[in-house]
């Protein structure tokens, strides 16, 4: 064997050697990888927000009160208290943000409701869009305890446990493992823990973790009490002499969950690190529900194991703590025997649950949350009723200490950490360890932004007012509040608010909370469609295009000098000094004009695509025909600029002369005037035609048009474009045309010569057509809307085709720059009210440099839904045919549950309204009872609105589907949703 042989196969191995390492040290930074905490939303009594939570804490705030009067509690309720900590009104709810009808939500368990919203909450908080996970890996782990909502009453009811987290996952499509855990008071604790070693081993890429505990009936408390686990007030006196057993309450927490590493790669917040976790068993203790503290003590040693750290690595223990005579001082021990040992400093010792009560399924992720928040106020707060420790345990074993005042929380040269302990009655014991987050690293530079805009939207008016409202008392810096902003989920009612300065911004933001219009409010509907860019053509120039952009967005500029670094090549002297000197002369000069317009054309066009703003359809108006045709993809920079060059520089040899004037007229009543010397140069609308040609020929026509009380206007031109004196460049045009490549356009290009979506635009002699023959606007953006454009984005210096376009087609015109106005205020104002009328806005370029800024959550809109709330459906009466849409919107306010049909959006597509397959065949059988007719299952979905389906029963648009002769039963009905894939 040659040298070389025995140096390859040494080399295989030492290869296969490395990617053996590589596997092994990866495996092993899947097993410990730190998690980290990038947001956390909840419920608690008395507070909403973990912000709201940490105040109440922090303030040593108690929340127990009575039992709420709002649940159907019977009032001899036989318990030792009455008190406990209760949420005020659970059944508050926004079902229709979900989707979900009024039926369903108050079938639906109101654990499972609270889930959404705080899922919703939690996801917004780490700065991700909740609707882009649809289909990702996400999971969702939360613990519940009670299933008791309408238990016996409502046989329809979706309370079980499984039910909490699947219909958060079906919900927002998240594809991730859903489990629902149920280890009594550990079940958040033992939920997170899940969630830690599914991120680590890659079974998911995010998770949501927590839980949730709303009690729908006393049954507990009365067990509880008749077992002597309840305290007399309902208040939890943790390791205090004075505690006499637990008092209930009720909440739900969630934190965001992501690998440390894949936190900072987004650039997703990060509030604290979990570094390690542990579960396990009091196996056979002295009792079912009796603590075992030995399994407390390897509980706590295993965590510390999983974290690689110490016992006095930990400052502070966030306790089970729930004021038992028995648990406490269990703990206490175990505290001692563990972190109480071998430390030069006390560990400290505390527990929510003496401002809370015991949230039971929501106990433990309520500590985390508080510790969080005490790791980020530096600030360990105080356990309530700690006048004296309780004496059931020997305080001198361990170096640990109670609470019972707020404390300043020091680094000591390493990262502040905390330990938080929750044990269930079942057995399940679950421990976590978390720790001060390093410093987020820090964004180059800065947000070039100027002007600003802020862009909000909602399901609802209402909501959007109510976000408006919340947004003004947000303080920060305002690029970094738009950047947040742009981060959010685009709904359907719309809205931007554009300034300068915070007294601009809050001002629109107090039109919008008022109702009123402001010069710097946009509203929109929102409304999807598809989008056109239209490229301006001569005539809009002005001097200075493009100077305030250049200076403003680098993306721009980059762009602008390479298209004037293509052009300079063609001309005789710098584009950029003639476009921004001070010879406006010398820029009417053809040649320097349309070298220039193309210019800022092609750079703005790269600038908003920069921006995430991508065209359906592209047009352009005679020479912007050009810049429509290159950014499509039919020639190259260097195509294009040779072809705009000579096409400036062959009009502008041309004998000046001729006339070009705007006439109020039809086309049909100028044609008969055409003739070798006058020229119908444009036909940009209905009533708007431009004459071009011999300027004898053209006055004398326009005299007639004037005396008819017509409007004319002589456009301020050199040559008379569009006309028979074009002729002369043609041949010499031609030339240039076939010498340059063309390519299929990438976008389609909706022509102005022809008027339609055109191919031809890849054969040379088509851009002879494009100097000589007229230019059909009017038609392309016809063509454009029904093609369903719905947005027009004027592309050029000025506006010059928006007022025309708005004239031909239905839809949003846009301009992107005005002249005498400041260029990045009008693009900014272009961008927000695209975006409100439903164009997509990369957000996270526009403010690129911004920070992030914490927002406001969504302002849900909550109405109340609790089965002991009888709720009489709307009624229906049977109407005539001419009120067929009142009788459709009557019977699926029925089926469906509202308490008037006026709660009944008539646009909004069928399923968003909640219809299942259930609500199909019931809202079918109703309709084909009150109308006499036969209906398809299909006849939801071929019309998938109450305006779309009343007016295929009024027999105003034909059925989309042919009825078989024979399909009337519900099974064939069900059979044909399950082929339909609609359950």
């Amino acid at each position: 064997m040659g040298d070389e042989e025995v140096l390859l196969g040494y080399l295989k191995r030492a290869t296969a050697d490395l990617l053996d390492t590589r596997e092994r040290l990866a495996g092993l930074e899947r097993g410990t990888a730190p998690i980290a905490i990038v947001s956390m939303s909840c419920r608690y009594p008395g507070a909403d927000t973990p912000e709201r939570l940490w105040d109440l804490i922090a303030s040593g705030t108690d929340v127990i009160a009575g039992f709420p009067a709002n649940r159907g509690w019977p009032d001899d309720v036989d318990t030792v208290t009455r008190s406990g900590g209760f949420l005020a009104d659970p059944g508050q709810f926004d079902a229709a943000f979900f989707d979900i009808s009024p039926d369903e939500a108050r079938a639906m368990d109101p654990q499972q409701r609270l889930l959404l919203e705080l899922s919703w909450e939690a996801i917004e908080r780490a700065g991700i869009d909740p609707l882009s996970l649809k289909g990702s890996p996400t999971g969702v782990y939360a613990g519940v305890m009670y299933r008791d909502y309408a238990m016996g009453r409502q046989p329809g009811s979706v309370s079980g446990g499984s039910l909490v987290t699947g219909q958060l996952a079906y919900t927002l499509g998240l594809e991730g493992p859903a489990i629902t855990v149920d280890t009594a008071c550990s079940s958040s604790l033992v939920a997170l823990h899940l969630a830690m070693q599914a991120l680590r081993r890659g079974e998911c890429s995010l998770a949501l973790a927590g839980g949730v505990t709303v009690m729908a009936t006393p049954d507990m408390l009365v067990y509880l009490g008749s077992q002597g686990g309840l305290s007399a007030d309902g208040r939890c006196k943790a390791f205090s002499a004075t505690a006499d057993g637990m008092g209930c309450s009720e909440g739900a927490g969630l934190v965001v969950l992501e690998k440390l590493s894949d936190a900072r790669r987004h650039g997703h917040p990060v509030l604290a690190v979990l570094r390690g976790s542990a579960v396990n068993q009091d196996g056979a203790s002295n009792g079912m529900s009796a603590p075992n503290g030995p399994s407390q003590q390897r509980v706590i040693k295993a965590a510390l194991k999983d974290a690689g750290l110490s016992t006095a690595d930990v400052d502070v223990v966030e306790a089970h703590g729930s004021g038992t005579i028995l648990g406490d001082p269990i703990e206490a021990q175990a505290v001692l025997a563990t972190y109480g040992q071998d430390r030069t400093t006390p560990i400290w010792l505390g527990s929510v649950k003496s401002n809370l009560g015991h949230a039971q399924a929501a106990a433990g992720i309520a500590g985390l949350i508080k510790m969080v928040q005490a790791i980020r106020h530096k600030l360990m707060p105080r356990t309530l009723y700690l006048d004296a420790p309780t004496p059931h345990v020997d305080w001198s074993s361990g170096a640990v200490r109670l609470l019972a005042r707020n404390r300043p929380w020091p680094q000591n040269g390493r990262p502040r950490r905390a330990a938080v302990s929750s044990f269930g009655i079942s057995g399940t014991n679950a421990h976590l360890i978390i720790e001060q987050a390093g410093p987020a690293p820090q964004a180059a530079g800065s947000c070039r932004l100027s002007v600003i805009p802020w862009i909000l939207s909602a399901r609802t008016p209402q909501a959007l007012a109510a976000q408006a409202d919340r947004l003004s008392n947000v303080e920060g810096d305002p690029a970094g509040i738009g950047f947040s902003l742009g981060a959010r989920t685009a709904f359907e009612h719309r809205a931007a608010v554009v300034g300068s300065n915070r007294d601009s911004l809050d001002n629109g933001l107090l039109a919008l909370v008022q109702g009123r219009p402001a010069a710097n409010v946009l509203q929109g509907s929102g409304t999807p469609g598809l989008t056109a860019f239209l490229f301006t053509g001569q005539g809009s120039q002005r001097l200075g295009m493009g100077r305030g952009l250049y200076g403003a967005f680098p993306q721009f500029a980059v762009a602008f000098d390479s298209v004037v670094g293509e052009l300079d090549e063609h001309l005789d002297r710098p584009l950029r000094e003639v476009l921004w000197g001070e010879d406006e002369d010398l820029l009417n000069q053809t040649q320097f004009t349309q070298a220039g317009v193309f210019a800022f054309e092609v750079a703005l066009y790269r600038l908003l695509r920069s921006w995430g703003i991508r065209p359906d359809f592209v047009a352009g108006h005679s020479l912007g025909e050009l810049a429509a045709a290159h950014v499509a993809g039919v020639f190259t920079l260097a195509d294009a600029a040779k072809l705009v060059a000579t096409r400036g520089r062959l009009m502008q040899a041309l004998p000046e002369g001729g006339a070009m004037v705007a006439v109020q007229a039809a086309e049909d009543e100028v044609l008969p005037f055409v003739d070798d010397e006058i020229s119908i140069a444009a036909v940009n609308g209905p009533e708007a035609v431009v004459l071009s040609g011999v300027e004898q020929a053209v006055e004398f026509v326009v005299a007639k048009f004037t005396a008819r009380g017509r409007r004319t206007s002589r456009l301020r031109i050199s040559h008379a474009s569009h006309s028979i004196l074009m002729e002369p460049m043609l041949t010499e045009f031609r030339v240039a045309a076939q010498s340059i490549r063309y390519a299929r356009p990438e976008i389609p290009v909706v022509s102005t010569v022809t008027g339609s979506v055109s191919a031809s635009v890849v054969i040379p002699e088509y851009w002879v057509w494009n100097v000589r023959q007229t230019v059909r606007f009017g038609d392309a953006v016809r063509t454009l809307s029904e093609e369903g454009v719905t947005t027009f984005i004027e592309l050029g210096p000025d506006r010059a085709l928006c007022s025309m376009g708005s004239d031909c087609g239905e839809g949003t015109f846009i301009p992107v720059q005005r002249k005498d106005s400041g260029e990045e205020r009008e693009l900014v104002t272009a961008l927000a009210t695209a975006f409100v009328h439903g164009v997509d806005v990369d957000w996270a370029r526009v403010f690129e440099g911004a920070r992030r800024v914490d927002l406001p959550t969504y302002p849900f809109q909550r109405q109340r839904y609790w089965l002991d709330a009888a709720v009489e459906p709307a009624e229906v009466v049977p109407a005539p045919r001419f009120e067929v849409f009142d009788l459709v919107v009557a019977h699926v306010a029925a089926v469906l549950g509202y308490e008037s049909s006026a709660e009944v959006d008539p646009d909004r597509p069928l399923r968003e309204l909640g219809l299942d397959s259930m609500a199909i065949v019931d809202l079918r059988n109703r309709l084909a009872e009150a109308t006499g007719r036969r209906l398809p299952a299909t006849v939801m979905f071929d019309h998938p609105s109450v305006r779309a389906l009343a007016a295929f029963l009024a027999g105003e648009q034909p059925a989309a589907k042919d009825l078989p002769a024979d399909f009337a039963s519900d099974d064939e009905l069900f059979e044909e949703l399950d082929e339909l894939g609609i359950s």
